[in-house]
């Protein structure tokens, strides 16, 4: 499925492509799609659908669905609706559908992020883990030759170590999911050596650590790494870092989501970076798809949650079927 070469006059198909290239033989994804009461939301929803990536289920007013689906032209016709009040009821419906196995993954429509986070987030009708969430971004960027995920520019505002622990974890999972076996993550401070005043070394010497005692799993982690060295083969033999992920590295881990944010923007508008984004560490993927993302973006954003759910389905059932 090859759906645009990239959007910036590059003629190579984009990382995006390759994603929804991985989906094209899975059954797609039940999504609940969150208060779809405007056009954008209906055509991202309609669009995957048709290509086969998620079947959709309306959640909103159903009278208000109806207008923007009319107004902007778009058939509805046969998709599954389920008619609350509003969007608070809509994102507390699509947790209660998720959590009963009723939907697979999350699709964000016409209503704030924080929103549907915090129905999300609920300790008695979320979809809350034992991990903290956090977002991955998939990034496209034409002048680096793999997938580049970049975690987390969302969600967690200055995560302490704990926190980075597990968004370290959710970005291999999304990693793994996404066809890299064992991604080489970087964990990103302003400096490749530890500081006692630069709490994001220490952090990272710890991550590290912790993954030499198997705490962090399916990977190959290094930290501290300045960011020209974690992308940068020539950086990193100038500043003569011997890494396995040193100028190779498949996962940016930030220090914060300030870090994480300017960096994502970045990428978009220096590099013509295009991107997918989920969040990991609920019970489903979720997409927070926003009005900006163009429809790559979206579509691979739906490519991506498939292909976790189609993960996450797949251990379960090994966890089922292995003795107790």
């Amino acid at each position: 499925m090859d759906l645009t070469e990239r959007g910036h006059g590059g003629a190579t198909p984009s990382q995006l492509n390759r994603l929804l290239g991985l989906a094209d033989a899975a059954a797609p994804a039940r999504t609940a799609v969150v208060h779809p009461v405007d056009a954008v939301s209906l055509e991202g929803a309609v669009e995957a659908a048709r290509i086969g990536l998620i079947e959709p289920v309306l959640i909103g007013p159903a009278g208000r669905i109806d207008k923007a689906a009319e107004a902007a032209g778009i058939d509805i016709t046969g998709i599954e609706r389920v008619d609350v009040e509003h969007s608070h009821a809509a994102a507390e419906a699509a947790c209660a559908l998720a959590r009963d196995g009723s939907v697979e993954a999350l699709m964000k429509g016409s209503l704030h992020t924080d929103e549907l986070l915090g129905a999300v987030v609920d300790r008695t009708k979320g979809l809350r883990t034992d991990r903290r969430m956090s977002h991955v971004f998939i990034m496209d960027v034409p002048t680096y030759p793999r997938p580049l995920f970049i975690s987390d520019a969302a969600i967690n505002i200055a995560p302490d170590l704990a926190t980075k622990a597990d968004i370290v974890r959710n970005a291999i999972d999304c990693a793994h999911a996404l066809g890299v076996p064992e991604p080489r993550v970087a964990l990103l401070a302003a400096v490749e050596t530890v500081h006692p005043t630069m709490p994001a070394t220490l952090d990272a010497a710890a991550l590290c650590k912790m993954a030499d005692r198997g705490q962090i799993e399916g990977a190959i982690i290094d930290g501290p790494l300045a960011f020209d060295n974690a992308v940068s083969p020539e950086a990193a033999e100038r500043k003569g870092i011997r890494s396995p992920v040193a100028g190779r590295a498949d996962i940016l881990i930030v220090p914060d989501i300030e870090a994480g944010n300017m960096m994502a923007k970045q990428l978009f508008y220096l590099a013509a970076a295009q991107s997918a984004g989920l969040v990991m560490g609920a019970r489903v993927p979720i997409m927070l798809t926003s009005r900006a993302d163009g429809r790559l973006s979206r579509l691979a954003s739906a490519a991506a949650a498939l292909l976790v759910a189609r993960r996450q389905k797949s251990a379960r059932a090994a966890k089922q079927e292995s003795p107790a």
